[in-house]
């Protein structure tokens, strides 16, 4: 037992400086070839993050343990927005200016939705994973071309995502940790996943416990330290950006795998607890960054941290649901 724990601790932190090699290298690579730091960080940059979600769902899925995958999804966008806009907003209260930003929240709560049609039904299947990557597919290039626009080019959070593209780094450096990363990521994401399952099995809890707590926190890790980094630079909207363009990118592509990979029935569970916090927690934060102070206080951040105890707690207290 000791040994799956200090395995799943490795495991998270493998994948999780994985992530981040692969991100830097294939960014730096990408604005070496010529590709504008603005698509770069409006793509590699803004979804780099998503990275371990989207390595562990793939890899529980095709473990058969769909459930730990869709676990993972709901409980990092819970994550996102409770625990890590929670602490950032506590240590800082975060200010929204970006009108892109503005644009990207109500689609957020679209996109929510949709996770909830498709997870009505209590299956995840094939053409659904197909419907999500090809929504994923038209968001990305709408962002983009909006984004373009003449009165979205001098956008704060656009700027503040071109300043994270790296410069000056030799195209074979940025090879080399694209190659790291991608051998890393897979491996460090079937540690976690095996380790995790054995932990599971000793404490009772089922998968979609475990992908909602211990796997959800930990693949959220990136999440945070970009928030809090972009917080303490002054980036506020590059701080809630990375929440909303996760939240997005775990939905429509991340949920996307495991329908294709390995469709399969889901628990109960997803739909008929964990998707409502989801869903509440993304209406809680369009309130808040849409009202009049357009920002995000010590008090809101402290109630967004209270809900994610709470919850937790009460998942601890049911792991076999």
């Amino acid at each position: 037992m000791l040994t799956a724990v200090a395995l799943l601790i490795v495991g998270l932190i493998l994948l999780v400086w994985s992530a981040d090699r692969l991100v830097f290298g294939s960014a730096a690579l990408a604005r070496n070839v010529g590709i504008s730091p603005l698509v770069i960080g409006m793509t590699i940059i803004a979804m780099g993050s998503s990275a371990p979600e989207m390595m562990v769902s793939a890899t529980a899925a095709l473990a058969n343990k769909t459930d730990t995958a869709v676990g993972n999804i709901l409980g990092s966008n819970i994550a996102n927005i409770a625990l890590i806009l929670g602490i950032t907003a506590l240590i800082k209260p975060l200010s929204i200016n970006s009108e892109l930003l503005r644009r990207e929240l109500p689609f957020m709560i679209g996109v929510t939705l949709l996770a909830g049609v498709i997870l009505w039904d209590g299956h995840l299947g094939f053409y659904e994973g197909v419907l999500l990557f090809v929504v994923f597919a038209i968001f990305i290039l709408a962002m983009l071309k909006i984004s373009r626009g003449e009165n979205n080019q001098k956008d704060r959070l656009l700027a503040e995502q071109e300043s994270e593209v790296p410069e000056g780094v030799n195209s074979k450096i940025a090879i080399f940790w694209v190659i790291v990363g991608l051998i890393l990521l897979p491996l460090s994401a079937d540690i976690l996943v095996s380790n995790a399952v054995i932990i599971a099995k000793y404490f009772g809890m089922s998968d979609l416990v475990i992908g909602l707590t211990i796997i959800a926190i930990g693949t959220s890790l990136p999440e945070l330290a970009a928030s809090l980094a972009g917080v303490l630079k002054g980036e506020d909207d590059m701080a809630v950006g990375n929440i909303i363009g996760s939240n997005v990118f775990n939905i429509l592509a991340v949920m996307g795998l495991p329908g294709i990979l390995n469709p399969s029935v889901i628990s109960e569970h997803a739909m008929g607890r964990d998707f409502w916090v989801m869903l509440g927690l993304s209406l809680l934060l369009v309130v808040m960054a849409l009202g009049k102070s357009r920002s995000i206080n010590r008090i809101e951040g402290f109630i967004l941290f209270v809900i994610f105890i709470v919850y937790q707690t009460y998942l601890f207290m049911n792991m076999g649901a």
